[in-house]
């Protein structure tokens, strides 16, 4: 999980949505025996973690990589947990704790549930740290998608490239755009086509993070199609959870609308099929979808196709581009240089003012007092130690 995904207002908006809280601290009090270990994994300002405590716990393990930890570690203390509760600044692929857990709760997730690390770190949690018997909270996920006639969301993406106010030609940056998705609310009569389920992530097996899979349609009436609505139905535990989809209460997530590259009359019985797929990539998801639709007048004759991704999408300038070719030969820059020396001298042997002491004097246009390099060294000391 990344180390500044959200900010703390973004962690009080997801305490805020109810129909979240409500479902997590119901699954929590079904899980939790007393004297229950509890790992929660990005534990954030640390809500969950105080609420196992409350719900009978006696240790919980409390891992979240970003600063926000350190709030956390005083609402434990605010709310008498300090003693229960053993926090870990770092990824939970990377911590090790003396005893398995009851439970195992967690909510890596953005928009969708395939974000980032999330899958590869609850079957590493799910492996080393889970008792046999012991619970996953979250459970199961359930991804759906359908057809929508949105042309707010879809203005929302293309009207600052087609409308502007300087009238000039940005068809360019238009295009990239379209093969990105957004967060958007969709009402349930904006549906073109029945939900079909895209996927189903079992967190009680699952071990392989990408997704893929073809979506076959027949529109249930007549309507301009934007492009395709996807969602998740959350199983926290029996009979528990809840959705972000167009039939549920707005929920902190919203859904993910991935736009068409263009809106497209559709008639009622005709025929349409998209293929996503998810494929995670250095700890970030990349996303490509392909819509087939058919010739209303004939069946058989594909009327539009379009192929879209993020890789499309991708905004990068040709200097990059060319310094990923397989042939360019890299150069170190200053600016390398002097992060390879501050590395080498992160042997153990130095403290931090020691390093910089150190780089003043090696690169003193770079560094003209010891004090600046002391901020470089810094930095790359929260990084990589």
């Amino acid at each position: 999980m990344s180390t500044n995904t959200y900010s703390l207002s973004g962690y009080g908006d997801m305490i805020a949505d109810r129909v979240r809280i409500e479902a997590f601290t119901q699954a929590l009090r079904g899980a939790i025996r007393p004297g229950a270990v509890v790992m929660d994994i990005g534990t954030g300002p640390g809500i969950m973690a105080v609420l196992a405590c409350q719900l009978g716990a006696s240790r919980v393990y409390a891992v979240e990589p970003s600063d926000v930890i350190q709030v956390a570690r005083e609402i434990a203390a605010a709310n008498q947990c300090s003693d229960q509760i053993v926090f870990f600044d770092d990824l939970s692929t990377k911590v090790t704790i003396p005893v398995r857990v009851d439970v195992i709760v967690s909510d890596l997730r953005g928009v969708l549930p395939l974000f980032q690390s999330h899958i590869p770190s609850i079957a590493d949690a799910r492996g080393r740290f889970l008792a046999p018997g012991g619970s996953l909270i979250a459970r199961k996920d359930r991804i759906w998608a359908a057809v929508v006639e949105t042309p707010e969301a879809f203005g929302k993406i293309v009207d600052p490239w087609t409308r502007n106010v300087l009238g000039q030609d940005l068809a360019v940056a238009q295009r990239k755009v379209l093969n990105e998705f957004r967060k958007a609310r969709v009402k349930p009569e904006q549906l073109l086509t029945e939900p079909q389920l895209w996927a189903t992530l079992d967190y009680a097996t699952i071990e392989n993070p990408d997704v893929r899979g073809i979506l076959h349609w027949t529109a249930i009436r007549d309507g301009i199609g934007h492009g395709t609505l996807v969602w998740f139905d959350m199983e926290l535990a029996d009979g528990v959870g809840f959705s972000n989809g167009p039939e549920a209460p707005e929920t902190v997530y919203g859904a993910a609308f991935f736009p068409w590259l263009k809106p497209v009359s559709l008639a009622k019985g005709q025929n349409l099929c998209v293929e996503m797929e998810a494929k995670l990539l250095d700890n970030d998801y990349f996303w490509r979808w392909t819509t087939q639709i058919e010739s209303a007048e004939k069946a058989s004759e594909p009327r539009e196709r379009y192929e879209q991704s993020q890789l499309q999408g991708a905004v990068i300038s040709l200097s990059k581009l060319h310094k990923m070719a397989s042939d360019y030969v890299p150069q170190l820059s200053e600016d390398g240089l002097i992060r390879r020396r501050t590395l080498d001298l992160m042997n153990g042997k130095f403290s931090l003012e020691e390093i910089a002491r150190r780089l003043s004097a090696e690169f003193p246009k770079r560094f003209a007092r010891w004090q600046q390099a002391l901020a470089f060294a810094s930095a790359i000391s929260i990084e990589n130690s």
